[in-house]
């Protein structure tokens, strides 16, 4: 019987999953049998090669599947989940490599605590350098607030379930209660997933989500590079999925602007204190784009 499976959306990722299920490999503190493997393709060219090459490593023990279409990030993990068994879900990115002992400790607080929605664990750049989005707060949060309660909580690594939600590159999930909620929302095609998992969960059964600071994950972004394209892509999804919750779209710019007006201040001072300018140029491309979004929203 399966007793975890781990769904892994791919698309043209052939250079990342094979050291992504190595490190499911090494790192597995169950047997493989209880394991399901499922890797879902959206369209990667060489895609057969790649299974095979897959098939090689884990053997044919495992779910390989080729999506109708490049439906997304979310899409591609719904189509995993279900064509899965095991009552727990492990959703994973293929530039995710795991760092400790993985399985064994959350199967055993799934089994102890019947209302437990969801399991976080600690991300890293690299073995030795920490990452600040382990876990982060909703954007539906005071921007002002959020940003000094983001900065405190992650050095302190002081988890707050009500608020905060877990980084969407690896983390647990009860099946059951991820289907009563619907899943992803497959009319987002990409980032901003997780604050919306995190507050249908909650709403529906309450902030029962735990962190657990001594399992560790890499996920390999270190040498991402500001870019406020890629930035303003969260405002639009954002804006999309509070608005569902009743929340305005105006009130989510807002928020924005207020998060990026602290990230510029804090830079500005490091500048002044003789730290590179590294990040200052991309926040007030970002703060000026916010206010043009804002203006439209507004209908100025």
């Amino acid at each position: 019987m399966k007793k975890v499976s781990i769904i892994i959306v791919t698309y043209n990722s052939e250079h990342d999953i094979y050291d992504c299920v190595n490190s499911i490999r090494r790192y597995a503190d169950i047997p493989l049998s209880e394991i399901e493997l499922v890797i879902v393709d959206n369209g990667s060219h060489g895609v057969d090669s790649m299974f095979e090459c897959l098939r090689s490593l884990w053997g044919e023990d495992l779910v390989l599947l080729k999506n109708t279409h490049n439906g997304g990030y979310g899409q591609g993990n719904n189509v995993g989940i279900r064509n899965s068994t095991a009552p727990l879900i492990l959703i994973m990115n293929p530039d995710v490599r795991l760092a400790s002992h993985f399985f064994a400790k959350p199967l055993k607080a799934f089994e102890s605590d019947a209302g437990l929605c969801m399991y976080g664990v600690k991300q890293m750049l690299t073995e030795t350098m920490e990452s600040h989005y382990s876990f982060m707060c909703t954007y539906m949060m005071n921007g002002y607030l959020r940003t000094l309660i983001q900065a405190l909580c992650n050095r302190l690594e002081w988890y707050m379930p009500r608020w905060q939600y877990f980084s969407g590159s690896c983390f647990f999930v009860r099946r059951s209660m991820f289907e009563e909620v619907g899943l992803f929302d497959e009319s987002v095609f990409m980032y901003g997933e997780e604050d919306d998992i995190h507050w249908r969960l909650m709403h529906r059964w309450g902030p029962h989500f735990r962190y657990d600071k001594s399992m560790r994950y890499v996920h390999l972004t270190s040498e991402r590079q500001p870019d406020a394209d890629y930035e303003i892509k969260f405002l639009h999804v954002a804006m999309k999925q509070n608005e569902k919750k009743g929340y305005s779209r105006d009130k989510t710019v807002r928020q924005f602007l207020r998060i990026y007006r602290v990230l510029y201040w804090v830079e500005s001072v490091k500048v002044l204190a003789g730290h590179a300018d590294d990040r200052k140029v991309m926040l007030k491309e970002m703060l000026n784009r916010i206010k043009h979004i804002k203006r439209k929203e507004m209908g100025l």
